[in-house]
């Protein structure tokens, strides 16, 4: 099958290794993997803005990019929600795009359950061996239903021992945007999940939304704590990461 890899912005400027991990994971899935060169952003930022015209206009560039795939993939329950839930509500006034918007929201996932729900991975090529927890980012969680699929992922990971976080589901106050117009709220949120996350003890915190991981890892870091790592589940996935406890 064709899988269009959809890599997100923050993957592509802030952490490729995540990107990298992502198209490991999809070839190990047995998946051709098409990575158009153009893409860039899926519009969510101008519309959860209210700048509907930019996202329109980024939406397009995005079915036109992604027209010819099976399947498209990213490593964000956020950008594969915004493509999934969002694209068709864009399009509304247009009938034909709407009906193309509606066709590649029917075959757009995120990675974690594309790869146990549609190309199962049957074996994890990366090793680890530590105390993980694991953090339902928001939009994976409430738009794209991302909960048991991470965690059945990791499992098959021998030297994991996994630490359910107290409030696994409670947002890590970034939200995109709300983050920059409301900071104090936004570290307040973020305060709580790190004192949850060190309660848990593991030495390891692993999520599927880079925008949460740089908030929740740049809280941490203001807060001194310079020793737990914060991880996309697809690099834990994908790469030997050592020993964390």
């Amino acid at each position: 099958m064709r899988v269009g890899l959809f890599v997100t912005c923050l993957v592509d400027l802030f952490r490729p290794s995540v990107g990298l991990a992502a198209l490991e994971l999809l070839e190990a899935a047995g998946c051709e993997v098409i990575v158009p060169t153009t893409q860039t952003c899926c519009g969510q930022p101008g519309y959860n803005s209210g700048d509907r015209a930019s996202a329109r206009a980024l939406a397009q560039k995005v079915l036109n990019e992604f027209a010819d795939v099976d399947y498209v993939v990213a490593p964000s329950g956020s950008c594969s929600g915004m493509i999934r839930v969002h694209y068709p509500a864009l399009f509304r006034d247009d009938r034909a795009l709407a009906e193309r918007a509606g066709r590649l929201a029917a075959k757009t996932y995120e990675l974690t359950d594309f790869l146990v729900n549609q190309a199962p991975l049957r074996q994890v090529p990366g090793r680890f061996s530590g105390a993980v927890a694991y953090h339902d980012c928001c939009a994976g969680l409430r738009e794209m239903g991302v909960k048991a699929q991470p965690r059945a992922l990791l499992a098959k990971m021998a030297g994991i021992e996994m630490r359910e976080l107290a409030e696994c589901e409670q947002c890590c106050g970034f939200g995109g945007t709300f983050s920059i117009k409301f900071g104090d709220v936004s570290a307040a949120i973020a305060d709580r999940k790190c004192d949850d996350v060190k309660a848990s003890g593991a030495g390891t915190l692993v999520l599927g939304d880079l925008g949460c991981m740089l908030n929740i890892e740049g809280r941490m870091r203001r807060r001194g704590d310079t020793a737990t790592r914060v991880l996309h589940v697809a690099e834990v996935l994908a790469g030997d990461n050592g020993r964390v406890g």
